[in-house]
């Protein structure tokens, strides 16, 4: 009954205005590695279909929910880059399933959707690593944003990264935090940025899809937006390379935002694949 008073209530508020999306993506395979164990992926869907996104593009929250990853694979020969494959693939099949949630307006559920979806991309890479030599240990970071007309939830596990830049502001938030324990001793004031980007285990994860970890248990959150706010999911090639301080300038550089910030990435490091998909919201 409670569910069903807190529904009606909803229905009856003004319905926040459907905002526009800009979304622009970048991946480069660096300086180092031999291939691209990063992924990412964008994804428009309703109850009924699911479209794949290109690397840019605009278009309306009105009637469609909108999903954005960036996976970052590792393990032995291509078990990596088979690894953030398959977490994007499992994206594009599950997450559609759920619009019905976002449809009616509820808050309650997409916790447990975007947990749910985690648990199974974690059995399948496990089962996939246990059954095959070649897929021993594989294992993949996971960013992700859900937009609807109202918020961005968003989950994580690993050390990719999302942040959030509102446009009444010029500081921007990380919303996720690193599952590694440097991130833990940056986050407790133990550490700061500098000495953390040069920690030599600032990249050995705590946390990730596969490889035999025992428990996923991903982080889960969301926030509203307005019209000029900027999200980055970006993997960890771009942020070794780049100071959170420096993001803020190279969200503005309109469509080749993602293009400039993945090249600059590379330019001042390139050790490893960089990946980067920023999304703006206008009105």
């Amino acid at each position: 009954m409670r569910n069903r008073i807190n529904s009606r209530m909803k229905s009856l508020q003004p319905q926040k205005q459907a905002l526009a999306l800009q979304w622009f993506g970048c991946s480069d395979i660096g300086k180092v590695r031999k291939n691209n164990e990063d992924s990412f992926l964008g994804l428009r869907f309703d109850a009924h279909e699911v479209h794949r996104l290109g690397k840019f593009g605009e278009a309306s929250t009105k009637k469609h929910d909108y999903t954005f990853a960036v996976c970052d694979g590792m393990g032995g020969a291509k078990a990596g880059e088979f690894a953030s494959s398959i977490a994007t693939e499992k994206i594009t099949t599950l997450l559609p399933r759920a619009f019905q949630t976002s449809a009616r307006g509820l808050d309650a559920g997409f916790a447990d959707v975007l947990e749910e979806l985690y648990e199974q991309i974690h059995r399948a890479l496990d089962y996939l690593g246990g059954s095959y030599d070649e897929c021993h240990g594989m294992q993949t970071t996971m960013s992700l944003c859900w937009f609807t007309p109202e918020k961005m939830h968003f989950s994580h596990i690993g050390d990719s990264r999302v942040y959030h830049l509102p446009n009444a502001s010029n500081k921007i938030k990380q919303l996720t935090n690193d599952d590694t324990h440097v991130g833990w001793l940056f986050r407790n004031g133990q550490l700061n940025e500098r000495e953390a980007k040069n920690h030599p285990r600032r990249n050995v994860l705590q946390a990730a899809l596969g490889a035999g970890h025992q428990f996923v248990n991903p982080q889960v959150g969301a926030v509203g937006f307005e019209p000029g706010d900027r999200f980055l999911l970006c993997t960890d090639g771009v942020t070794d390379a780049l100071y959170n301080e420096q993001l803020p300038g190279l969200l503005e550089e309109g469509t080749h935002a993602a293009d400039h910030l993945v090249r600059e990435a590379v330019s001042r490091s390139g050790r490893d694949n960089s990946t980067a998909l920023i999304i703006r919201a206008s009105g």
